[in-house]
């Protein structure tokens, strides 16, 4: 029998294990605005990572709302590092989790539960990962300094961790590898190589407030004129460009006998590609320019500010990420497998990275309806699941794709990594 198939009964041997950690962490709420439920996660994560030799290092967010950023630290022989990036909270809070009675169930194949997807089933991929290659490849293992890092804010997109992982994860280290769930159908593995950026803005439009019975022809009405923009911001969305535009939120005016002279919008834009992200904002300052609505007595005309609250940049096509894929194409034929790049829409800890250092995504487990609590009768909606089949397999597969990338570190007169 060879190595990797022993490595795969080991951690067939131990999926019951695993998987209780896993019912652990998912029975505690991590949602974001509940820092105690963050941090208890993050207490119950560093005590599963200690028993290979992590040291654990608890940071606090830099809002103060949020939890405790996880670091854990294993310390190697060769001075170079592998950084793997997953998170402890979630979108769900405890009153809607009781609500849809949405907890930890199992169903054949599939675990329910928050989290159990996005994303506590990719931190159990990385312990189950760094122990499959602990097994089979030891001197890989003990050579590399291993630096798992745990945010606490991933789903508020919160700056602070991309600063944390930047810091940490020098010019010594080798990559940045994002647990993210991946696709996982059969023998063929999807990993994300690219991603959506986004930029966030507040459209907020001054007008002149009247009665609107006795003086109507006064004010400016500062709800149409943000209607007019609303119209110009939806027409620059550009499918052929994969360019999106979304107005998420409106508020304005206050009764309906005055002429509103506040109004305000909240909209967010996403796009793969950085050209067209420069020019997406470009477009949308441009339209604070444009006004439609004045009084008609006194001639007030609207004021249109348009401001960009928030920017991840585009994570696009790179040498880094490509050089990455290539590895775990290569261990995946090894397996028997096939692997194939994803553009995903969403956002990860991997948009703040690949700049930096090669960057690759998707190494978590598969499974469906990220974000969702809900489910029906007809089986129209359906909770957040992880698919139980498909831990194992993709654990061997990151293992034998990290001892090929530490293999890599041979060149250049860096220290060896290999084992026998």
């Amino acid at each position: 029998m060879t190595e990797i198939a022993q490595t795969q009964n080991l951690l067939e041997d131990n999926l019951s294990r695993y998987l209780d950690l896993l019912r652990q962490w998912v029975e505690v709420n991590s949602f974001t605005g509940n820092p105690q439920g963050v941090n208890r996660l993050g207490d119950l994560t560093a005590e599963a990572f200690a028993s290979l030799g992590f040291q654990a290092e608890r940071i606090q967010a830099a809002n103060p709302a949020y939890g405790k950023h996880l670091v854990l630290t294993r310390e190697g022989s060769s001075g170079r590092k592998i950084g793997l990036i997953s998170h402890l909270d979630t979108v769900f809070p405890p009153e809607e989790e009781e609500a849809n009675d949405f907890h930890w169930r199992v169903e054949g194949d599939r675990i329910y539960g928050p989290g159990t997807n996005d994303v506590k089933g990719g931190t159990l991929t990385i312990l189950m990962t760094l122990e499959a290659l602990r097994e089979f490849a030891p001197r890989a293992f003990d050579a590399i300094t291993w630096v798992v890092l745990l945010n606490a804010a991933e789903e508020r997109l919160a700056d602070d961790f991309g600063e944390l992982c930047q810091e940490r994860l020098d010019d010594t280290a080798l990559a940045a590898l994002v647990f993210e769930a991946g696709a996982h159908i059969g023998h063929t593995f999807q990993l994300v190589t690219r991603r959506k950026g986004r930029a966030s803005y507040r459209i907020q439009v001054e007008g002149r407030g009247a009665h609107a019975g006795s003086n109507h022809p006064e004010g400016a009405n500062a709800i149409v004129q943000l209607a007019h923009t609303i119209q110009r911001v939806a027409a620059l969305t550009d499918y052929d460009r994969q360019l999106t535009f979304n107005v998420g939120t409106v508020r304005g005016g206050t009764v309906i006998n005055r002429v509103p002279h506040l109004a305000e919008a909240e909209v967010e834009m996403r796009t793969f590609d950085p050209q067209v992200f420069a020019d997406g904002v470009r477009q949308m300052l441009a339209l604070q320019n444009q006004v439609d609505v004045r009084s008609v007595l006194g001639n007030y005309p609207c004021r249109v500010q348009i401001n960009v609250t928030a920017q991840s940049d585009p994570w696009p096509q790179n040498p880094g990420t490509q050089k990455l894929f290539r590895i775990w194409e290569q261990a995946a034929q090894s397996l028997g497998y096939q692997v194939l790049p994803e553009a995903r829409g969403g956002l990860s800890d991997g948009n703040a990275l690949w700049q930096h250092l090669p960057t690759i995504d998707g190494l978590g487990p598969h499974g469906l309806n990220g974000h969702c609590s809900e489910r029906s009768p007809d089986g129209s909606k359906d909770q957040e699941f992880v698919a139980i089949s498909s831990f194992v397999p993709k654990a061997v597969l990151n293992a034998v794709a990290l001892r090929m990338l530490c293999e890599e570190t041979n060149d250049d007169n860096r220290p060896q990594t290999t084992d026998g």
